[in-house]
């Protein structure tokens, strides 16, 4: 394409203003690299697991875990702090040799965490007094992925102190609840829904403020959000019911209002990313805006209409928001030519 814009400048067919702004009007794109390695390393450590759960489909294999399951809990523990502790090192050095290999270094740092909740686990088989309370567990690889995250300065281990946090919450709330599903009157997705609004208050309000942890807030954003919005979601479905015999008995415009704060949640969001040019929230909002009004369909009409023209009606609707996202997306085109 260059060498075509100075064979037609050097023909005088263009002037040197117009072959500069034909110049800027395209960009190659090559292969996408980037995307190939987190693919690779993704599916690296899926074969890993793979791996490890293919052993127990081997006989020979089978006997030498029984051989291993008399191994003291303590030799193990060790074994796998040791482990976790070779595996965050090799990251560490990795990562200030080749700061360039992202990917390589969290796959190094992902191994360490398997490794870390392994050790939290078999530590827990050692301490325990056979109280039940093995979310302090959770909570300690709270504390543990996020010393680590920070000391490592790994985004990776930081979302997995977050999924533990999450964890830990909810095993934390039905201990105290006897295990049951509610607790102070609340089932696990209301409970969620507050938990993901306080995360993200705090990724948005403080976290900023706590240097330490003030990189990883995008992440706690995104997460919070996570939380939060799926929560919201399936309380739009289930409501705060916490027997299925109950909620299966109960027609869905009694919880309709449920399905109205999630939307409108998705709907402020979609708002709120729009005009303050926060790409993260009007994504989730706009997403999860369409995430309800196509559970709505399927709750309300699914059982009242003719099967062919749900699915005609349905066909429609993703139509036209093809052509929506279509019609911005090629706006945003036009934007960067210009």
């Amino acid at each position: 394409m260059d060498e075509a814009i100075r064979y037609w400048q050097e023909q005088d067919l263009i002037d040197e203003r117009l072959a500069e702004q034909l110049g800027k009007s395209y960009e190659v794109k090559g292969f996408d690299w980037k995307r190939l390695a987190q693919y690779a390393f993704w599916i690296a450590l899926s074969c890993v697991v793979l791996a490890f759960l293919s052993l127990f489909a081997d006989e020979m294999v089978l006997r030498w875990i029984e051989r291993l399951y008399e191994t003291p809990d303590t030799i193990i523990c060790v074994f796998c702090l040791v482990l976790a502790i070779v595996f965050y090192f090799w990251g560490f050095i990795n990562k200030r040799k080749y700061p360039n290999k992202t990917f390589s270094n969290e796959a190094l740092m992902a191994l360490g965490v398997l490794a870390t909740a392994t050790f939290i686990g078999y530590l827990g088989k050692i301490i325990d007094k056979g109280s039940g309370h093995f979310s302090l567990l959770f909570l300690a690889s709270v504390v543990i992925y996020g010393i680590l995250s920070v000391k490592l300065s790994s985004k990776l281990i930081w979302v997995f102190t977050l999924v533990s946090f999450g964890i830990w919450f909810a095993t934390e709330t039905a201990y105290h609840s006897n295990w049951g599903f509610r607790f102070w009157g609340m089932n696990y997705p209301l409970r969620f829904t507050l938990f993901g609004a306080l995360l993200t208050g705090f990724a948005v309000f403080w976290q900023p403020r706590i240097k330490p942890i003030e990189p990883f807030r995008q992440i706690s954003y995104v997460i919070g959000l996570t939380y939060l919005m799926v929560a919201l979601w399936l309380l739009s479905i289930f409501g705060n019911y916490s027997d299925m015999d109950k909620w299966s008995q109960v027609r869905q415009w009694h919880i309709f209002y449920w399905g109205l704060l999630s939307s409108a949640v998705s709907l402020g969001l979609a708002w709120y990313g729009l005009k303050r040019h926060d790409h993260i929230a009007r994504e989730f909002g706009i997403v999860f805006l369409i995430i309800n009004m196509y559970t709505r369909f399927f709750e309300y009409l699914w059982d009242s209409i003719n099967r062919a023209v749900f699915f005609l009606l349905l066909a429609a609707s993703f139509w036209y928001i093809g052509r929506w996202a279509e019609r911005i997306w090629n706006g945003e085109g036009n934007k960067k030519a210009r």
